[in-house]
Formats: C-alpha cells, sequence, structure tokens
C-alpha cells in the first residue's frame, strides 16, 4: 500500500496539539539566573507522497472482467506525465472492509434482504483471508462491530440489524469508516462497502473532506443503492402519479456489457461532469453539488455504483462488487515530474485495443504550511 508522508506529519502535528492542550495555562517561570526559554520555530510541513497505489479494473467490450494482463500492458500517468510501474500485482493481498449499512426507518422494508446477504458479504467480497468491520447508521452513525476475521461473528451482526430513526447521515458514516481503515496494516487493501440510499441528509461531515482522505489512505468505496420507493412499493404504499426517479436509479438502460456508474452515465450523456465536482468538493473540503453522495463517492475513489431498484438484487449487487475486488490488478508507482501540492489526476491506459478500464481519479495533496 502507499505510504503518504502527509499523514505522517499530520499525526503528528496531532500528538503535538495534545500535549500542548494538557499544559498548565500560561508561561512557566525561569529558574532564578537561567534564561528564558523561546518558543520553537514553526514546523516546516513538507508535502509529497513517496509511493502511489491505485487498483484498476479492466474489461472488454462484453462487460467481462479481463485478468491476463502483464505489467507491459499498462501505462500509467500522473497529472499527464508517464510514471514507472514499481510493482503489479492481481488480486491484491487481503482486504480490509468497513461494511457501512443505512439502518432508518426510511428503508425499513428492506432491511430484511439487506439482514439476508450476510453471508453474501462474507464469502463473495470478504474471501477467506478478509476482515470486516461493520456500520450502522441513520440520525447517527455507530460501529455494531469492529474489525474481525470472524465471519460468524459478521454474519450475525448484519441479520440482527435492527431499524433505526429516519435520518440519513451516510457522509458521516463514511467518515468514520474512513477512519476506521486508515490505520490498517499497509500489506492489506482498503475497502468501504456501503448499502443505503444514494443521498445524505443531515450530515455535518462534508463529502470532500471523506473523499480526501479515502484518497489519501487508498480507499475505494462501492455501492449499493437502496431506494426509497422499493422500499413504499414493498411496504404497500401507494405510489403516486410518476415523478423524478429516487436516488440511485438511472433514467436509462446502461450501454450493452457495461455496469452503469456515474461515470459511464457522465460519457453517455454527456452533460454531467462529475469528476470536475469532484474535485472542486476534495479541494475545498466541501460537498458535492449537483450529484448525490453516494454515486460522488464512489466515482470519486475509483469504486462502483450499484442500484437495486428493478435492476439487481443486493446480493446480486454484493457478488458483482466481491468479483471485481478479487479481480482487479493493482499498480504501484513513485510520482516523479509533477507538483508537490494540488489535485493530482491519476490516469491508466492498456495497450491493447477494445479495453475500458476504471481507477480511482486521483488524491489532492494540499500546499505546504509556510
Amino acid at each position: 500500500m502507499a505510504r503518504w508522508s502527509i499523514l505522517a506529519c499530520c499525526a503528528a502535528l496531532v500528538l503535538t496539539t495534545g500535549a500542548f492542550a494538557q499544559a498548565p495555562p500560561g508561561p512557566l517561570p525561569p529558574k532564578p539566573g537561567a534564561a528564558v526559554q523561546q518558543p520553537p520555530e514553526k514546523a516546516q510541513i513538507r508535502v509529497r507522497v513517496e509511493l502511489v497505489n491505485t487498483p484498476v479494473t479492466v474489461r472488454d467490450a462484453k462487460g467481462e472482467m479481463v485478468m491476463d494482463l502483464s505489467r507491459n500492458d499498462f501505462r500509467v500517468f500522473d497529472n499527464g506525465v508517464p510514471q514507472r510501474i514499481e510493482d503489479f500485482d492481481i488480486g491484491g493481498g487481503p482486504l480490509s472492509v468497513v461494511l457501512v449499512l443505512e439502518q432508518s426507518s426510511r428503508v425499513e422494508p428492506l432491511l430484511p434482504a439487506v439482514r439476508k446477504a450476510g453471508i453474501v458479504f462474507t464469502q463473495a467480497v470478504l474471501g477467506q483471508l478478509g476482515e470486516a468491520a461493520v456500520v450502522g447508521f441513520d440520525e447517527r452513525s455507530e460501529v455494531l462491530l469492529p474489525f474481525t476475521t470472524d465471519q460468524d461473528k459478521i454474519e450475525k451482526t448484519i441479520e440482527n440489524l435492527r431499524v433505526g430513526l429516519q435520518g440519513v447521515h451516510m457522509q458521516d458514516a463514511l467518515a468514520r469508516a474512513v477512519g476506521m481503515l486508515r490505520n490498517r496494516p499497509p500489506q492489506r487493501r482498503r475497502a468501504i462497502v456501503v448499502v443505503s440510499e444514494a443521498a445524505d441528509d443531515g450530515s455535518e461531515t462534508r463529502l470532500g473532506a471523506v473523499l480526501r482522505e479515502a484518497q489519501l489512505s487508498n480507499i475505494t468505496i462501492y455501492s449499493v443503492g437502496l431506494s426509497t420507493t422499493a422500499a413504499q412499493l414493498r411496504a404497500g404504499t401507494k405510489d403516486p402519479a410518476p415523478g423524478p426517479l429516487p436516488p440511485g436509479v438511472f433514467g436509462m438502460p446502461p450501454r450493452p456489457g457495461t455496469v452503469q456508474t456515474p461515470t459511464t452515465e457522465q460519457q453517455a450523456r454527456g452533460n454531467i461532469n462529475i469528476l470536475a465536482a469532484i474535485i472542486w468538493a476534495v479541494e475545498r473540503l466541501a460537498n458535492v453539488v449537483g450529484h448525490n453522495s453516494l454515486e460522488a463517492a464512489t466515482a470519486g475513489t475509483g469504486g462502483m455504483h450499484l442500484p437495486t431498484f428493478r435492476d439487481r438484487s443486493i446480493e446480486v449487487a454484493l457478488h458483482e462488487i466481491g468479483s471485481e475486488l478479487h479481480g482487479q490488478y493493482v499498480l504501484t508507482y513513485r510520482p516523479t515530474g509533477t507538483q508537490a501540492s494540488g489535485f493530482h489526476e491519476i490516469k491508466v491506459e492498456v495497450t491493447k485495443p477494445g479495453l475500458s478500464v476504471r481507477t480511482r481519479p486521483g488524491y489532492y495533496l494540499p500546499p505546504p504550511e509556510s
């Protein structure tokens, strides 16, 4: 996994701040005859990144994953500058996954299907060497299960998911999940799988802050979109006259052989620039304007959004996520020839024709403090 010197610097800064907070107020009087101690000079924070690793999904024209490529078939660019691939792997190391589950009363009729999907999550997504934690959220987020490799405990936690209140503080839950993953062992790949409505409602955390930290921590976010319209139908609520499509539902079918994601929709319609919105939000630590939170989170980290309304079941969506996680290429490079701070756009190409590539769009490094 990538090692980010900026995170180490930030950690040191936090520890220093905590030490100052515990000191008694006011200056300490010097001993008689001793020189008055001067405050230390302000530390210079160097902003650079040593290694970048990025998961890459390659599909053919039929939408099937391609898993027979070699290192020489890939080209990696950081802000348009070609980079040398230092490490190359397929399938990657063992996974650390935080499963983030909406338990709001808004989706109560869908929760039985969520509870039944626990075994699919452990078998298809985690695999034999994976570890997982479970976070539930409504108007607040809560760690339902800390990291464990005990699949029975994971499945039992999902099976016992309770119905909560009406709020949907998804971004707060994502921030909690990112914080849990940030310090996992570097040899483990990091991912978040969210099962939720696509729109956040009331979080204090800005999505740009979540995405900036997820990008720096090499975390990929995958999502399974729940629909309040589907919940109303299952509850027997009479559907009013047709209106706007529910969050997480696309208005047009996907192109043959493709998985429907914000990126493919952007390319198909040509009038939505979600990447620009994500970069703007990450730079300013703001919310993504004009796009729902769940799709923006997946697009901003190179993941995949899978709506379930009229498209697939929760279990099928988890199978698709697991297949991708265990069939990805992981490329590692040391950035050279680009500026230290600002947003670094990552672009990956394959030399073989007729293949599509998806990876995370990049990462942001703030300017050094003067």
